[in-house]
């Protein structure tokens, strides 16, 4: 009987968010229709990039109004966020056995990451929120603990091995190399960084750094 009474208060609470209006459309509402708007921006910002993503065309898509959207999301950047962050994928750390082939790794993955249709997306982003810190938080790819973690793992491990002093191990001194590269894609505006970039970030500034650090 338990069980009867769940199933059925979910079927209403479906049928809530279902409601026919008076076209005889389905009306959703609530987090069914909030996840139709985030689709359809996932779909239009895949398609026409940040550029192309409009309200008008997001509300189109999910077949609803303009201020269903405005309602949960206040402007086109914040939407444009929420979009990208269901698109970006978290992959592990690699495991070369030694730091730099680590570091070159992870600067490879960076690269390709933002020399792709959706690293061009996350750059739009990132120039459209300007100085704003909460939105720029947002980002997956911004410096914080989320962009920091495989640095501080494949560093970790370097400690463990004997590479790197544990002086080293610092938020700061493991991002680096990645926000060198940024600089590249943000500030000189480059599609996409040369390989033998990416190896003098690694062996002029970033190793030396690393063993530079200790008591």
């Amino acid at each position: 009987m338990r069980e009867e009474a769940t199933e059925g208060a979910e079927a209403t609470a479906g049928d809530a968010a279902r409601q026919p209006g008076a076209d005889g459309r389905t009306r959703r509402r609530g987090a069914v229709l909030e996840e139709a708007i985030l689709r359809a921006a996932v779909d239009e910002i895949t398609e026409s990039g940040y550029a192309g993503l409009t309200m008008d065309k997001v509300a189109t898509r999910a077949g609803t109004n303009k201020n269903a959207v405005y309602r949960r999301w206040p402007n086109r950047l914040a939407l444009g966020i929420a979009a990208y962050r269901q698109l970006a994928t978290t992959v592990q750390p690699p495991d070369t056995g030694d730091l730099r082939g680590d570091v070159l790794e992870l600067l490879r993955r960076a690269n390709r990451h933002w020399g792709s249709p959706l690293g061009t997306v996350l750059r739009d982003l990132m120039s459209a929120a300007g100085g704003a810190a909460e939105l720029l938080a947002q980002l997956q790819d911004q410096s914080g603990d989320a962009a920091a973690a495989p640095w501080l793992t494949v560093l970790g491990r370097a400690v463990a091995r004997g590479e790197a002093s544990p002086e080293a191990l610092h938020p700061r001194v493991a991002t680096v190399a990645v926000v060198l590269l940024r600089n590249e894609f943000v500030v000189r505006g480059v599609p996409h960084a040369p390989d033998d970039v990416l190896v003098e970030i690694t062996d002029e500034v970033y190793l030396p750094l690393v063993r530079r650090r200790g008591p």
